[in-house]
């Protein structure tokens, strides 16, 4: 296997636990008015997230930096195509930040109200995105021979990319909804539960829609495999939310993540952007990547600092592994 090979498959990796871990705490932000029945509940829910969403971002960094070292006819061509939306998510990811730092430094019910919305809109609308730019990227956009984009932000609105940002808006969100129950006590958490099985159908039949397009269109033998394991999962996750089994339905709903951005980057390879005018046209594992000396060297970079950031998030993810509720939330605090 070529050193680009293997980049890619880390940058698939990198991706995949960006969603896996942002994406519950996407789901967690939307619940906030889903869920949440009063201001102490929405503590309750953004205290589940308080400890490691920050850290969870630390993959979306680690993503797009590989992908800016390791292809950077990818990233040119990604960063200025996909301009306006992913300007937004940036915009979004920034005032998120900002609402779950400022939203308690003063008592007065409307400040704590607005960012609360700030929290609720800022989850959605990226949850929402990504699935539409990495629809696009897996469906092919208009890139011509200079390797450039020459579509417009109206063609990035097809039914298949919008689509798969209903998926990711779904799944995040039932993903979200898993980690509630598996994290709070009392009855939020049963309300938790219950929601889920809503939002898992939902999130099934949108899915499976999805996928099985995919699969029509650009699939392969590898892919539908794929493509079972995250459907059996979902189906799993939501029987296992049913039997009280909150654990094991939030790890099957991360399989099902796992499992779905698999079969897209499946499908994808060996094209890194595939262009929609030719297939001559499209951006490759070959002619978009880094040279091999650049590549050789940021792969013992990996190796090193890999392990160190997966270790201080587990345990990070350990020290804070117990759940909460109301009454951990103190009356006076704000």
């Amino acid at each position: 296997m070529e050193l680009h090979d293997v980049w890619f498959v880390l940058i698939a990796v990198l991706w995949t636990g960006y969603f896996f871990l942002e994406g519950f705490d996407f789901g967690i932000g939307v619940l906030t008015k889903l869920l949440a029945r009063n201001r102490a509940e929405k503590r309750v829910l953004i205290n589940t997230i308080g400890p490691v969403w920050d850290g969870n971002e630390v993959w979306l960094l680690s993503a797009g930096g590989a992908t800016f070292a390791a292809f950077p006819e990818w990233y040119a061509t990604l960063f200025s195509g996909f301009y306006l939306p992913l300007l937004l998510i940036l915009v979004c990811l920034i005032l998120r930040g900002v609402a779950f730092e400022y939203r308690a430094k003063r008592p007065e019910e409307q400040w704590q109200r607005n960012w609360e919305n700030a929290i609720f809109w800022t989850s959605l609308l990226p949850a929402f995105l990504w699935g539409v730019a990495f629809g696009n990227i897996v469906r092919g956009v208009k890139i011509d021979q200079d390797m450039e984009y020459v579509g417009s932000l109206w063609d990035l609105l097809n039914p298949y990319a919008l689509l798969g940002g209903l998926v990711t808006l779904t799944l995040f969100t039932f993903h979200g909804t898993v980690f509630a129950a598996l994290k709070t006590v009392g009855d939020i958490r049963v309300r938790a539960r219950k929601l889920a099985l809503g939002l898992g159908l939902v999130t099934a039949a949108l899915a499976l829609l999805f996928l099985l397009w995919t699969q029509i269109e650009n699939g392969d033998g590898a892919s539908l495999v794929a493509l079972v394991v995250a459907v059996a999962a979902l189906v799993a996750a939501i029987g296992a939310n049913q039997a009280g089994r909150e654990g094991w339905a939030f790890a099957l709903s991360g399989l099902t993540i796992v499992a779905a951005v698999a079969m897209l980057f499946l499908t994808l390879f060996p094209n890194v952007m595939p262009s929609s005018l030719d297939d001559g046209w499209s951006l490759t594992v070959t002619n978009a990547s880094s040279s091999p000396y650049t590549l050789k060297i940021m792969t013992w970079c990996a190796v090193i600092a890999t392990p160190v950031v997966m270790l201080y998030q587990a345990w990070t993810y350990w020290v804070f592994r117990k759940r909460i509720g109301t009454q951990h939330i103190a009356e006076a605090a704000h």
